[in-house]
C-alpha cells in the first residue's frame, strides 16, 4: 500500500522516522564550535554532528527570513517559490503563501504524520491562506509575524489561531524581566514531544528566533558566565515610549557580545533538551534530527559578526548573496541510518529538503510544486546514485535586486539590478572561497553561460517583481 493512502498501521508507522527540524534565525556559518567558533562552545549541537553528518556546502533558500522559509517549505528555489521577500501586512504578519501551495507539512500529513511548528512563522497572518493551519500544520505555537518576533519579550504569542496575552511583559522587559518568549515556546515543543508515542510518527519544525536581534536573555547563569569575558561596545536601541518598542525595534544592550554568546548557548541548551526528551520517550533511535540556519549573520541590534567570526572565511552577511549571506550550517543525525561523525562537501540547499523527506516517508508521492530540489537520501545513507545539482540559483528583492548562481566552482553575482548601473561579478570558489577576486574579465564564456542560467532560472512574480524598476 502506498504510504499516505488509507489506514497506516502501527508497524508501518514505526518503520518511518519522526523528523525534528531545528531552524536557527540568522546564525552564521561560523557560529557553532563544530564549524569553527572559538569564543564560546555549542556542545549539544556539536554532538549532533558527532552522531551524524555535517555539511560544509549547504545553502539557505536565500538571504532573509520569509523567502528562505518559503524555499524550505515548498522545495522551490527563490526564482520559483511563492514568497520572495519580507512584505509586512496589516493587521499582523507577512504576505501569505497561496492556498494551492504544497508544503512539507502537506507531505507529512499525507503520510499519516502529526505536524507541528514552534517558533516564528512569517508566511501569512492568522486567518489568511498562509495561516499555519491552512498549510498543513496541525499545531502551531509562537510568533505569526516576523516583525513582532524582533522582541523576545512580546505582549502576545499565538496558540494556533488563539492570541495568548503575556501580561507580565511590561515596559521594563528590556532588562530581562517577564516571560522570555523562547523559553515559553521551547516548553510547548517539549510538551508536544511528551505527548508523542512510538506508533504515531510526527514532524516537528522548530524555527526559533535565536540569535536574531534583539540581543537579550533572561538574567540567569548563562549570561552571567559571559559578562566581563569580552570587550563591549554598548548598543543604544529602542526604549519604552518609542513607537518601535516591541514593534520591530531592538532594545538597548550594554553587553552585546556577552548577550550574543549567551543566546547561542541558550539555543544549544534547548537542542540538548530536545534530544534528551526524545531519548526519555524512547523516540530518539527512530528520529531524524536536522539543524540549520535560515541565512547568514545579521548586523542589527548591536550584533558584531566580525568579532565572533560568524561567517567564517566567507564574505558578506544577511542580505548579501555572497557566501556569508547564504552558506549555512547543516547537520543531519539519524541513528542507524546516517554514519556517525561524517562530513560532506556535497553542494545542496533548502529546496532539497522536500524531496529528501518525501523519499523517506512516502517514496511514491509527488510534490505538486515546481521540482527544484534533489533527494539527499543516497548521500546521507551511504548509498549510490546521489543526483547532483546542475546549478543553484538565488535572488533577493531588496537593495535594487540581486541574483546569484553557482555552478560547480563558479559563482556569478548580479548586483543593483533595478539601479542605474547594474553589474556582474564572477568568482571561482575553489581558488577564492572568500570571493575577493572578481575574474569576470578573464572568463567571458563562463560568464555568458551563468548569465543564461540566471535568466532561465528566474520566473518573474507579480507579487515580488525583481526585474521591474
Amino acid at each position: 500500500m502506498m504510504l499516505g493512502m488509507g489506514c497506516v498501521t502501527g508497524i508501518q508507522a514505526q518503520q518511518r522516522p519522526n523528523v525534528v527540524f531545528i531552524l536557527a534565525d540568522d546564525l552564521g556559518y561560523g557560529d557553532l564550535s563544530c564549524y569553527g567558533q572559538e569564543k564560546f562552545e555549542t556542545p549539544n549541537i556539536d554532538r549532533l554532528a558527532q552522531t551524524g553528518m555535517r555539511f560544509t556546502q549547504c545553502y539557505s533558500g536565500t538571504t532573509v527570513s520569509a523567502p528562505s522559509r518559503s524555499c524550505l517549505l515548498t522545495g522551490m528555489h527563490s526564482g520559483h517559490t511563492y514568497i520572495r521577500g519580507n512584505i509586512e501586512l496589516e493587521p499582523e504578519g507577512q504576505f501569505p503563501l497561496p492556498s494551492e501551495t504544497y508544503t512539507i507539512f502537506d507531505a507529512f500529513k499525507e503520510a499519516g504524520y502529526k505536524t507541528a511548528a514552534f517558533g516564528k512563522w512569517g508566511l501569512g497572518f492568522i486567518g489568511s491562506t498562509g495561516d499555519p493551519k491552512n498549510q498543513g500544520c496541525d499545531t502551531f505555537y509562537g510568533y505569526n509575524c516576523q516583525l513582532l518576533a524582533h522582541s523576545y519579550y512580546p505582549d502576545h504569542l499565538w496558540d494556533n489561531d488563539k492570541r495568548v496575552e503575556l501580561k507580565d511583559n511590561t515596559l521594563d522587559v528590556q532588562y530581562g524581566k517577564g516571560t522570555y518568549s523562547q523559553d515559553l515556546i521551547h516548553g510547548k515543543a517539549l510538551e508536544f514531544l511528551d505527548n508523542m508515542s512510538a506508533d504515531e510518527p510526527f514532524f516537528m519544525w522548530y524555527p526559533t528566533i535565536i540569535p536574531h536581534a534583539e540581543l537579550i536573555v533572561p538574567e540567569d547563569s548563562i549570561i552571567k558566565k559571559f559578562r566581563g569575558k569580552f570587550p563591549e561596545r554598548p548598543f543604544k536601541g529602542s526604549e519604552p515610549g518609542s513607537p518601535s518598542f516591541r514593534k520591530g525595534g531592538y532594545c538597548s544592550q550594554f553587553w552585546p557580545h556577552a548577550t550574543f554568546a549567551a543566546m547561542v548557548t541558550r539555543l544549544d541548551v534547548y537542542v540538548g533538551q530536545i534530544v534528551a526528551k526524545l531519548k526519555e520517550k524512547g523516540l530518539y533511535d527512530n528520529t531524524l534530527i536536522v539543524f540549520a540556519s535560515d541565512n547568514g549573520p545579521h548586523l542589527e541590534g548591536g550584533a558584531d559578526p566580525d568579532f565572533f567570526n560568524s561567517n567564517g572565511i566567507y564574505r558578506g552577511y544577511k542580505r548579501d548573496l555572497y557566501e556569508g549571506g547564504i552558506r549555512v550550517p547543516l547537520i543531519m543525525s539519524w541513528p542507524g541510518k546516517i554514519q556517525s561523525n561524517t562530513q560532506t562537501d556535497f553542494m545542496c540547499s533548502f529546496w532539497d529538503m522536500m524531496p529528501t523527506f518525501r523519499e523517506i516517508i512516502s517514496p511514491k508521492s509527488k510534490s505538486g510544486n515546481q521540482e527544484d530540489g534533489v533527494s539527499l537520501v543516497p548521500l546521507i545513507t551511504g548509498k549510490k546514485g546521489q543526483k547532483e545539482h546542475e546549478y543553484l540559483y538565488f535572488e533577493f528583492q531588496e537593495m535594487n535586486g540581486r541574483q546569484a548562481v553557482r555552478k560547480g566552482d563558479w559563482k556569478l553575482v548580479h548586483m543593483n539590478i533595478r539601479g542605474k548601473h547594474p553589474y556582474y561579478e564572477l568568482y571561482n570558489l575553489a581558488s577564492d572561497p572568500s570571493e575577493r577576486h572578481n575574474v569576470i574579465e578573464e572568463y567571458p564564456e563562463v560568464t555568458q553561460e551563468l548569465k543564461r542560467i540566471m535568466q532561465d532560472a528566474h520566473v518573474e512574480s507579480p507579487d515580488f517583481p525583481l526585474l521591474e524598476p
